[in-house]
């Protein structure tokens, strides 16, 4: 059985996608693909996993979600499905650690070696959503702040935009974790966001997929006028945030083109091959090593559409 395990990142949609697989479960099961999302792994699919307070040894624990996700994949087969995705943006970390250590998925190598233990009697193949980082970090520090993380100061926001970590260390921890037989799947949330029915069929190859559902937007980060009054409600000084009503925005000019020339040189080394460790997928199919680089990215760095960012 094609066991797909897609772990997120977490503001890229997936909560979109999440909410067309469920909707579209039937469809898809005569299809021959059976979905878990969060309403499956968080009711204790996946417990143990990540070892829990109480429940004994923390290997035991393991042990026995292997076996329970390996009866639950052999159900699945039995009913006819040929290919599971498997959608929890959990798997790959938590995004309150991402703003607290101001760094991408820091511990996403060690996660994802108990879950690629949990799901080796089925070989998976990993799917990841990336993001520019100037737009993922604005997005989770809007969600953040609304559900009680401080407004970032500026040394905070300093101390993003010059972190060494990208999605480069990222997808580098997770292939070292996993080890699987074929290298994981890249999507960019530019290419995919919002397109949920194009998501899944560049997951399984499948033509065709139910469209229903398909183009919803859920879970949308907060706009300034709410944040405000969130801030307003914890007894804080809206000023703390800028004028106007729509995104918020909290990086410096030059701080953004950190952010994007970064998120540059990681989508220059995807479609360069990764080192044999990732597929980048776009819209118009896979791009793997050895293959001409896309229309206008031949170059990297400043020239690589940084300068022209700027004048936008």
């Amino acid at each position: 059985m094609d066991v797909i395990l897609h772990v997120g990142a977490h503001r890229t949609a997936t909560t979109c996608f999440q909410n067309y697989l469920r909707e579209n479960r039937e469809r898809l099961a005569a299809r021959g693909i059976g979905v878990w999302g969060p309403w499956c792994t968080r009711a204790g699919l996946l417990r143990g996993v990540l070892p829990v307070s109480g429940f004994g040894d923390a290997q035991a624990q393991l042990d026995r979600a292997r076996g329970r996700i390996a009866i639950q994949v052999e159900k699945a087969a039995a009913r006819g499905l040929r290919q599971l995705v498997v959608s929890d943006e959990n798997m790959l970390g938590a995004p309150r650690n991402n703003l607290r250590q101001a760094e991408l998925y820091a511990d996403a190598g060690q996660r994802m070696a108990r879950f690629a233990y949990a799901f080796g009697a089925v070989n998976p193949r990993v799917v990841l959503s990336i993001r520019q980082q100037d737009m993922l970090w604005a997005s989770s520090l809007a969600f953040g702040v609304a559900r009680g993380h401080r407004v970032p100061r500026a040394r905070d926001l300093r101390h993003i935009a010059r972190a060494k970590r990208s999605w480069r260390g990222v997808i580098e921890d997770i292939a070292c974790a996993v080890d699987g037989s074929a290298p994981m799947t890249v999507m960019p949330y530019e290419v995919f966001g919002g397109k949920s029915d194009v998501r899944l069929a560049a997951m399984t190859g499948k033509a065709d997929l139910p469209r229903a559902h398909a183009r919803e937007w859920m879970n949308q980060s907060p706009r300034l006028a709410q944040l405000r009054q969130v801030l307003r409600d914890r007894g804080l000084d809206p000023a703390r945030l800028p004028d106007g009503e729509g995104r918020w925005m909290p990086f410096t000019n030059d701080q953004i083109a950190t952010l994007q020339e970064a998120y540059q040189d990681d989508l220059f080394w995807l479609t360069d091959g990764a080192d044999g460790l990732a597929q980048l997928t776009e819209e118009t199919g896979p791009v793997t090593a050895g293959q001409t680089l896309r229309t206008g990215k031949m170059t990297r760095g400043h020239a690589d559409g940084i300068e022209e960012r700027r004048m936008a």
